[in-house]
């Protein structure tokens, strides 16, 4: 039972007991979840100097609709409204951000940082009341699972992706930027593979899990990723946008990609 001193059920916004830096935490989280979002919608909206070479901007990929070689259907369509701004990233780009955004990390993370609902544990927040997750627009939460398969679809095209970076003008080869894309392969897959709902898919549903050896497998390795989701989902977070700097500073010609191989 918490001490009757750190209790702030009741008390103002802000107030507390706790003597250490609480507010540390969620200011962290503000600044890099807000510089994250910031760039990320910029270089969504800006539809141009997304690929170089066999390398394309993880923000961008799958490309459906494009210019660029790697396009699946060809050209913007005909039937897009005119009055929009156009941009291959926003095809895609919207599964991986509403799987962040309804991630059950990423929710505890942004209701303290952004909402202060608490901004801590034990101090006091702006409001008294508490509807939850079962009401709108909360309850649209419950959607994680769904973009969390659709986030699996993603995840196997960056992987082709990676395969595609191998292959050169001149053939095959290994720059700087397909260790990128590869690095951030592997960080992305950390994050999703070890998401609380895929967990859930893996075994957590089941009443006895040791009467399903495969599964109880695959359940202690999703597990296993799950006992550091914060450090994959920050890590993974960084890489695919270090990414897209990476392949629009190549594209721009501000950085040059070092062919290793």
């Amino acid at each position: 039972m918490a001490a009757p001193d750190l209790v702030w059920k009741n008390g103002r916004f802000g107030q507390t007991g706790r003597r250490d830096a609480w507010w540390v935490a969620p200011l962290l989280v503000f600044l890099g979840l807000g510089s994250f979002l910031v760039y990320a919608n910029w270089a969504a909206l800006q539809g141009t100097n997304y690929t170089y070479g066999p390398y394309i901007s993880p923000f961008y990929s799958p490309e459906l609709f494009g210019d660029s070689p790697h396009a699946m259907f060809g050209p913007k369509p005909s039937w897009y409204p005119g009055f929009l701004p156009f941009s291959p990233a926003l095809f895609i780009l919207w599964i991986p951000g509403l799987f962040r955004f309804t991630c059950y990390y990423y929710r505890g993370a942004y209701y303290k940082a952004f909402w202060a609902d608490p901004p801590a544990c034990s101090v006091g927040e702006p409001r008294k009341s508490y509807l939850g997750e079962r009401s709108f627009p909360l309850i649209m939460q419950n959607l994680h699972r769904h973009f969390l398969r659709l986030s699996y679809i993603v995840w196997a095209f960056l992987v082709y992706d990676v395969w595609k970076a191998l292959w050169f003008a001149d053939g095959f080869g290994i720059g700087l930027g397909t260790i990128i894309l590869a690095v951030n392969v592997v960080l992305l897959g950390g994050y999703v593979f070890g998401c609380h709902a895929f967990r859930h898919l893996a075994g957590g549903s089941l009443k006895q899990l040791s009467n399903h050896p495969a599964r109880h497998k695959l359940y202690d390795c999703v597990s296993c990723l799950n006992g550091n989701h914060k450090k994959w989902a920050w890590a993974s977070l960084f890489s695919v946008g270090f990414s897209d700097v990476y392949v629009r500073l190549c594209s721009l010609g501000i950085w040059s990609d070092w062919r290793i191989f």
